[in-house]
């Protein structure tokens, strides 16, 4: 295909390691139709707007046209109200306030001892790949210990998430074959939970799986069509944003060294560097899975019913008319309101979870790495325009300081 629009070259993976120039050039046009009619928001005003209204859907089922695949039962990121409102209240019951207040904050010491366990691990040498020892280990193991997925499972939910992870995407070029991949791949994650779910039926424990077969409240409980979609949901988005939302911090500091021995000497800072990271190098760049259910007028276009629209997060928290100096990496911005977990109905479901994480992983490679720095720069990046993040991020260091 031969691509022409700064979206179409967005998406491309040769402008993967250095998208902004691309999001600034979209800017220009706040609301651009593509070839394929699809409607591409990119400033951070209008993406707020599109955020909260409710002529917005978020269901699949009403874009599907008739030579896409049936997707998997749709979790609640992939409904609208009220259907999407029940589904998430039960699946926060067991996560966090009010019925479970303490869950994720009762999750730092577990999140900090495996850091120290992850980055003892590399201690003994001098050149290490942070998404493979690092990144990727912390945040799998969390979600799965808090679904109650055993520990020997991992290494193939990561594989399967890999896989669907890399067919999300706008597009119409392969989007029918994409979507018979994913569809394959999530019959089998969907089985394997679906099996998982029904042994927490039969002997629950403490883990949020077994809280979404047991719990029977005024509004009912989950089906197990619903335990599962949710499950699969809070699974792949629970590792695969905060793998690249540490990724791209530790890149984003290594390639800012004064401000890294900034937070070296001013531990915290994290909070806010963790912030300014999120707008900065968010790890969700795009939400595609969006469709007007009514004509929709905004920054002088009309958006047709039934258009498919995509929300360039990305483009919206580096828009100069949101934030000053955009394109500066700054941990101490003050009020930095940025798009880095979405908006609205569907404002990101795990966002106090990563951000523990991140915070606790980065603070410690920050205060225990002596003299890192980059192998490759930029380092290889996965392919997804959507998700995106380094595969991998080499860095040479100088030793390990002790925990």
């Amino acid at each position: 295909m031969t691509s022409h629009s700064a979206f179409e070259r967005i998406l491309e993976p040769s402008g993967r390691a250095d998208p902004y120039p691309l999001f600034a050039e979209l800017r220009k046009t706040p609301v651009a139709r593509q070839e394929d009619g699809t409607y591409v928001v990119s400033t951070y005003r209008e993406i707020v707007e599109l955020l909260h209204d409710p002529r917005v859907s978020s269901d699949r089922r009403n874009r599907l046209s008739t030579d896409e695949a049936p997707d998997m039962t749709p979790s609640f990121i992939g409904l609208d109200p009220p259907e999407h409102d029940r589904l998430r209240r039960l699946a926060m019951r067991h996560f966090g306030p009010p019925h479970s207040p303490g869950m994720v904050d009762g999750l730092r010491p577990a999140c900090l001892h495996l850091t120290t366990e992850l980055i003892d691990g590399i201690a003994g040498k001098r050149q290490a790949d942070l998404v493979d020892e690092v990144a990727y280990p912390l945040p799998v193991a969390m979600i799965c210990r808090l679904l109650g997925v055993p520990e020997e499972d991992e290494p193939q939910f990561h594989a399967w998430a890999d896989q669907i992870i890399e067919t999300l995407g706008p597009g119409e070029e392969d989007r029918a074959e994409r979507e018979r991949e994913r569809q394959a791949v999530g019959l089998k994650l969907e089985g394997y939970l679906a099996g998982l779910a029904e042994d927490r039926r039969r002997q629950p424990g403490e883990d949020m799986l077994s809280g979404f077969m047991t719990y029977r409240g005024p509004e009912g409980g989950m089906t197990p069509q619903e335990v599962v979609s949710t499950a699969v949901l809070l699974l792949i988005a629970g590792h695969e944003t905060t793998i690249n939302l540490i990724a791209n911090g530790m890149l984003t500091l290594l390639r800012h060294p004064d401000q890294l021995e900034r937070l070296r000497a001013e531990s915290g800072l994290i909070v806010p560097a963790v912030e300014e990271l999120l707008r900065y190098e968010p790890p969700v760049q795009l939400v595609s899975s969006r469709v007007a259910l009514d004509d929709i007028s905004i920054a002088g276009t009309t958006i047709p019913a039934g258009s498919p629209i995509v929300l360039a997060l990305a483009a919206g928290s580096r828009d100069p008319a949101h934030v000053p100096d955009p394109d500066r990496f700054d941990p101490c911005r003050a009020r930095n309101e940025h798009l880095g977990f979405g908006g609205g109905v569907h404002y990101c479901f795990g966002a106090p979870l990563a951000r523990i994480e991140a915070q606790i992983v980065l603070a410690e490679l920050v205060r225990r790495l002596r003299g890192p720095r980059l192998v490759a720069d930029p380092p290889p990046y996965r392919p997804s325009p959507v998700l995106r993040g380094p595969r991998h991020l080499l860095i040479e260091y100088d030793g390990v300081d002790p925990a």
